[in-house]
């Protein structure tokens, strides 16, 4: 149930404006929308559609841009040009006063401001959707930023929340294009990421896990956290100064390598996937400094991705076969990693992954651009209606932002020799005795499991049988339409044999011969005939 009307109704205004909503799809917008205009004065009727659902969702605001932001990791979802598009959404929002600031840090650190920090700079560095960022520096000297959260955001988002899931539960009912892609599904996970970046806490515990795992490389730099000032609406990092990346001029003026900085910085985020399982998930330039030593320092650890052993052998598997050309290991890989749509036919999907190979198999490795691969990767998967896991996705545009970023500092960089010499080490580590004990002790767990359960569970299926109480229960998935189209079918064809019957026969009562009950049947049947045409014409079946 939605508890805010007036918020809903704003949104549903919004998307009715720009004439996105799921129930609008078949009214003629367009004469209509050459009247409205976006923020900036654009005309609506000028945009292309993906262009309308990034302007819809910036009107909108809050929660939903950052919902936009998300949904720009899923192309497998919304596709590549929406997908693009959602990447160009920018949270920047209005900062709260310096009181109102001030007063949630006394409230969450129990103290005031003055008694935590010897200075702070009350003009924040940022503000975002969820919070906005300040330089302060601590009493024993240490310069930090302070990341506060807006005051009231949590249940503004909450509100937000609840609004787009009851519009996934309309898209989901009334679209049966949409309902491929489980939108109710999808804002669930979208929910739980959300709420996840609410709880400062957990970015906090992201920055104390990658300075761990980074303590031994002197080239990479993650801020130093401070738990001791921080809570689940304040995060107290190390203030990290040094030169964005975005701009190749300045990496230069600062007397860093370009070469060495993007073969670094590549080979960093790579060891968060294969070596830890545990990734940054952002790696867009303005998340990445050169600092005054040469070291790059990776901040805005929000967003992480997570891999455990099971989806990194998958992982492993299909970098091999895609380096193999292997098709049936590929496709076998990813029948694996989703959840298979009931008329999955897994023949097609073998013939697009081939056609896929076949348009990289003579190029040199130097002329293979990850990023597109992978886009043309992901649209092979959209196309089969496969709904990759967040965590798959996640990875893919993390290696596609990678090398952007890279390709920005160094243009001359190759992703695909630095993804090759994993190859090496993906073998070596599968064949390395450790893995193998592990993977034996791990099969001996599941066989012993298995032999202590089954003597309980043959000796009940036994005895259901002989009782005469075993039942086999059948699901049938997305089967009510096409039967309730067989029904109108057989009601149809029925009524026409009967009222034909009745008018051949002149049934009474008659009117200048002719039997009123089977015109009017006749009249039924045609009817239900066209309305049973139309609804096979609107599913694309025809």
């Amino acid at each position: 149930m939605v508890r805010n009307a007036g918020r809903l109704q704003q949104v549903v205004a919004v998307l009715a404006k720009y004439g996105l909503a799921p129930w609008l799809r078949r009214v003629p917008w367009k004469w209509v929308q050459r009247y409205f205009e976006t923020t900036d004065g654009t005309a609506i009727s000028q945009l292309s559609g993906p262009a309308r659902v990034r302007e819809a969702i910036t009107e909108i605001g809050t929660s939903f841009i950052k919902l936009g932001q998300i949904l720009s990791t899923r192309p497998d979802i919304v596709g590549l040009e929406l997908a693009e598009e959602l990447s160009q959404l920018q949270s920047q929002t209005p900062p709260d006063s310096p009181a109102t600031i001030r007063s949630v840090i006394a409230e969450e650190l129990g103290r005031p401001v003055d008694d935590i920090f010897s200075e702070f700079e009350d003009v924040p560095l940022a503000s975002a959707s969820i919070g906005q960022v300040h330089r302060a520096t601590l009493k024993n000297g240490a310069r930090v930023v302070v990341k506060v959260q807006h005051s009231g955001i949590d249940e503004k988002i909450r509100n937000d929340l609840e609004i787009a899931e009851e519009l996934a539960r309309l898209a989901e009912t009334y679209s049966e294009d949409l309902a491929l892609y489980e939108p109710v599904a999808t804002v669930g996970e979208l929910r739980r990421t959300l709420l996840a970046e609410l709880d400062f806490r957990q970015e906090l515990r992201n920055l104390q896990a990658f300075h761990a795992r980074f303590r031994n490389d002197p080239g990479i730099c993650f801020p130093q956290a401070w738990p001791e000032f921080s809570t689940a609406r304040v995060l107290t990092m190390e203030h990290l100064e040094g030169v964005h990346v975005a701009n190749r001029s300045d990496i230069l003026a600062a007397g860093g390598d370009p070469v060495t900085l993007a073969d670094r910085g590549a080979h960093a985020f790579l060891e968060m996937v294969f070596r830890d399982g545990f990734f940054h998930a952002d790696p867009h330039p303005g998340n990445l400094l050169l600092l005054p030593d040469g070291v790059i320092g990776i901040i805005d650890c929000g967003m992480v991705g997570r891999i455990d052993p099971i989806l990194r052998e998958h992982i492993e598997d299909a970098m091999m076969a895609a380096t193999d050309a292997d098709v049936n290991l590929l496709v076998d890989t990813v029948a694996r990693l989703v959840d298979l749509p009931p008329d999955f036919d897994r023949d097609a999907l073998c013939r697009d992954t081939a056609e896929f190979f076949d348009r990289y198999a003579f190029l040199p490795l130097e002329d293979i651009e990850v990023s597109i691969a992978l886009n043309e990767a992901t649209a092979v998967i959209r196309r089969h209606h496969l709904r990759l896991p967040a965590r798959v996705s996640m990875l893919i545009r993390m290696v596609a932002v990678l090398e952007g970023t890279a390709r920005q500092i160094s243009p001359g960089f190759q992703m695909m020799n630095v993804l090759s010499s994993y190859r090496g080490r993906i073998l070596k580590s599968r064949l390395s005795p450790k893995r193998l004990r592990r993977k034996l002790f791990s099969s001996m767990r599941h066989w012993s499991h298995l032999l202590d359960i089954m003597p309980t569970d043959v000796a009940d299926i036994l005895d259901r049988v002989k009782q005469g109480r075993f039942d086999v229960h059948l699901e049938h998935r997305r089967l009510d339409k096409i039967v309730n189209r067989l029904v109108l079918g057989v009601v149809t064809a029925s009524l026409y044999i009967g009222s034909s019957l009745l008018w051949s026969r002149s049934v009474p009562p008659v009117i200048k011969g002719y039997s009123i009950p089977g015109g009017l049947g006749t009249a039924a049947a045609v009817y239900l005939t066209i309305r049973l045409l139309r609804a096979i014409r609107a599913s694309g079946d025809i």
